[in-house]
């Protein structure tokens, strides 16, 4: 049941009854009042208006007489069904629609009908992940075995840089995996990387010069923007960012990707890793920021270690997350801050709670802990390299044509073409066949991907929510729509 703020007033112009009916039924008409929704009990809504029962019963009578609402006996009343009737104004069936207006309503009702015609058959997005495959039975035993065990200490608020068995299993799996040195109390958890960024910003301090790869996750840039942070774009060459160029800069701190860039799929070699620690060590307060946001997933070559790995002065900022490795919706990432931050943080963050559930991080930690994750991974690694390796080779025929790079990890290829067709002329021939692909020009930082930069003829592909037969169609499909570029 839900309750009804209704502004009755006494000045005679219209009576109680009726203001209260006009008043319902325009909720409804609007979609204020759902269908199926319970109105208050005809004496708790007179009570709650001060007016008598008998007022409340004509409303609801005239309003039952007109099909807005039904009354279920022994129950109460409850709204009907009238969809059609939604968002009109209440003087629309008086109102005469002009020409010029008829006309509007006419193209809009075309290009409606357009875009359905322009249906979405295959998405290639970069950032989808396969859920077909995600452990839920294991997951469910876990939640419902903390639930059953829970005690009143696992619903305090809890520490503000997350639990600490789960600070110590995430740092465990981050010194075997990736290298990571650090203590639990250089580890802070937060719900995703977004909620990372604001306590950064508190540590790092406002109008920070900072650096950033050009192309690079727009995300980060518009939230490194929205801290009125000084952002120099560096370009970037076959190794990552240009140092050399990024000595050019009056940047404090560096924000790289050196596991596997986004969007160029670049992995960064150690020579230019250590010459990004030398300038980050050349003067006091220079920090790197390593995004590393799906370094599981890699099919040439060993494992690199992290960019964090190699730092002997503590200047990398580690991030990490678990929605690509996991699930978008766990909504937990985890910062690895320098212990010389640490007491800036403590300063500055103090006030802060964590803001990942106390209840989901229990749950986190045992799926880690206890091995599933490890599992979970293995499998999700040979399931998206067979996808990687099956998209190859049905990329082969255009490989005379296109460029394919990107292709040693992550969930996204490059397709760039030989004879330079422009990116916004491959996305529209994608999309006359109802194929999704994503310009690399979204994560340029001046908006657009130009001539005079490498990758104005680039597109990703991204294969981790494609089964093999919806690759193989997708891919047959874009065969025809650039049959002219072949």
């Amino acid at each position: 049941m839900i309750d009804l703020a209704i502004q009755l007033t006494d000045d005679g112009e219209k009576c109680l009854y009726q203001q209260i009916y006009e008043h319902i039924r325009d909720e409804i008409r609007t979609g204020k009042l759902l269908a199926g929704e319970k109105l208050p009990s005809t004496r708790s809504l007179a009570d709650y208006l001060q007016v008598a029962r008998s007022t409340v019963d004509f409303a609801y009578g005239q309003l039952v007489a007109e099909g807005y609402v039904e009354a279920r006996p022994c129950r109460g009343y409850f709204v009907c069904r009238v969809e059609e009737l939604l968002n009109l104004s209440a003087g629309s069936d008086k109102a005469q629609l002009k020409g010029e207006e008829k006309e509007c309503r006419r193209n809009s009702r075309e290009e409606q009908v357009g875009e359905e015609r322009q249906e979405i058959l295959y998405d290639f997005s970069p950032h989808a992940v396969s859920l077909k495959d995600f452990p839920f039975a294991t997951w469910k035993k876990i939640t419902k075995n903390i639930l059953v065990d829970a005690n009143s200490e696992m619903f305090a608020l809890g520490d503000a840089q997350g639990d600490l068995q789960l600070r110590e299993t995430i740092g465990r799996y981050l010194h075997t995996s990736r290298g990571v040195n650090c203590k639990p109390e250089q580890i802070i958890i937060g719900a995703g990387t977004d909620y990372l960024f604001l306590i950064l910003e508190k540590i790092l301090g406002r109008h920070v010069p900072i650096a950033m790869e050009e192309p690079t996750y727009k995300r980060a840039y518009r939230i490194f923007q929205s801290f009125a942070y000084e952002i120099e774009a560096v370009p970037m060459d076959r190794s990552g960012m240009d140092v050399e160029k990024l000595k050019q800069t009056r940047a404090r701190v560096a924000y790289v990707m050196p596991s596997h860039q986004y969007p160029t799929g670049v992995v960064m070699p150690i020579g230019r890793r250590m010459e990004l620690l030398k300038w980050a060590k050349e003067e006091e307060d220079r920090y790197l920021i390593e995004d590393d946001y799906d370094s599981e997933f890699r099919y040439r070559g060993k494992p690199i270690p992290s960019l964090q790995a190699s730092d002997r002065a503590g200047r990398v900022i580690y991030m990490g997350t678990f929605s690509k490795s996991i699930a978008p919706a766990i909504r937990v990432g985890y910062m690895v801050l320098p212990e010389s931050l640490l007491t800036r943080y403590r300063e500055n963050c103090g006030c802060y709670a964590s803001t990942v559930s106390r209840i989901d991080q229990r749950i986190l930690n045992e799926f880690i802990r206890d091995g599933y994750f490890e599992r979970y991974l293995n499998k999700m690694r040979k399931i998206y390299r067979e996808r990687h390796d099956f998209l190859l080779k049905l990329l082969d025929p255009i490989a005379k044509s296109f460029e394919i790079t990107g292709e040693n990890a992550g969930l996204h290829l490059l397709l760039s073409s030989k004879e330079g067709i422009t990116e916004e002329e491959l996305l529209l021939a994608a999309k006359k066949e109802g194929i999704r692909l994503y310009g690399i020009s979204d994560a340029c930082m001046e908006g657009r991907s130009t001539p005079e930069k490498p990758f104005h003829n680039t597109v990703l592909l991204g294969y981790g929510a494609m089964e093999k037969q919806e690759l193989e169609k997708g891919i047959q499909a874009l065969k025809k729509a650039w049959s002219n570029y072949l």
